[in-house]
């Protein structure tokens, strides 16, 4: 059953220097315990689309058009508090810096039974119950005195387990996570990385991966969406899209992966830089920095095209042969 379908969602930013199309027609869908990584450099537009979906985006930007469907409800047609009551129940985002998710002057167990009781009206030896029970399914040792802890007590990775912690309290059945790991030392990141996919089999829960490493989300992702100016390029099952990557930037960014060439060999990387957004090229966005770029790609921007049934892209000149499917 699709948990999220997202349909043509447009998210811009209105500045001085002109509109920003941070989010420009992204489209895909999600079903229960899937696990979709959404990837790009920074500035492609892939953290927007999951402040969109949640309602978070600050002024000067806002959601301008398309669909964010989650269990049939539009979430871009509900009221603040609608959208208030889903956030944190049926709907948990986890942040980078998992101090945006704690106050770093309340303890551990006071805000995550506030958590619980904000959507549940349950009795405060019941939250606790839930906090400890979360707190252990995410590896917290001694998950009982934990609670008493403040922020600041705990390693960095063990606050970000901490905040997952706190987006599995009410049983979302939606997570998006912003590049969690980002700050912690790999060790630490392969072993949430294990944690946080067995959780999404073992609930149900579905969960947006929001990455710029495609190495994290190899092992990680069911699916795969590539995202460049605010644009997802290429989609499909992750084995499919890393093995025969169809876009020239994907294959870019598979090949700055430390390991992916041969043993010697010197690190690829994709020349120039991601394009202002307040100021696109005519055309496809990643011309001026791609090497299969064409006249035609200068001055008309591709549709998305479905291949391979289950795989899509948006590209004039392929790196992988395309049977066209419906």
């Amino acid at each position: 059953m699709s948990i999220l379908d997202v349909r043509d969602l447009q998210t811009h930013f209105f500045t001085d220097a002109g509109v920003v199309k941070a989010v420009d027609g992204v489209s895909f869908s999600l079903s229960a315990g899937e696990v979709l990584g959404l990837v790009g450099e920074s500035g492609s537009g892939k953290s927007v689309t999951g402040f969109s979906i949640l309602r978070l985006v600050d002024a000067p930007g806002r959601v301008v058009g398309g669909q964010i469907n989650f269990k049939g409800q539009d979430l871009a047609k509900l009221s603040d508090r609608e959208m208030r009551a889903l956030r944190g129940n049926r709907i948990a985002m986890i942040f980078q810096d998992p101090m945006m998710t704690l106050n770093p002057v309340l303890r551990i167990e006071t805000q995550m039974v506030e958590a619980v009781r904000a959507h549940d009206r349950v009795s405060h030896k019941a939250a606790r119950d839930r906090a400890i029970s979360a707190l252990a399914k995410v590896g917290i040792p001694s998950p009982t005195e934990r609670l008493a802890a403040y922020p600041h007590q705990f390693s960095g990775g063990m606050r970000q387990r901490v905040a997952i912690a706190i987006a599995l309290l009410n049983g979302p059945d939606l997570i998006v996570a912003d590049e969690p790991t980002t700050a912690l030392d790999v060790t630490i990141q392969s072993q949430i990385l294990a944690e946080v996919q067995q959780l999404a089999r073992e609930t149900g829960t579905a969960l947006i991966w929001i990455t710029h490493d495609l190495a994290v989300v190899a092992g990680l992702a069911d699916n795969i969406s590539v995202m460049y100016a605010g644009r997802i390029v290429e989609s499909g099952p992750t084995d499919a899209v890393l093995t025969a990557p169809a876009h020239p930037y994907t294959q870019g960014l598979l090949g700055s992966i430390p390991g992916h060439g041969r043993r010697g060999e010197r690190l690829t990387q994709i020349p120039g830089m991601a394009p202002n957004m307040a100021r696109l090229p005519d055309g496809c966005a990643f011309a001026p920095r791609c090497a299969r770029v064409s006249d035609t790609c200068r001055s008309s921007a591709p549709e998305i095209t479905t291949f391979d049934g289950r795989r899509s892209l948006r590209c004039f000149h392929p790196l992988v042969p395309m049977t066209s499917s419906a």
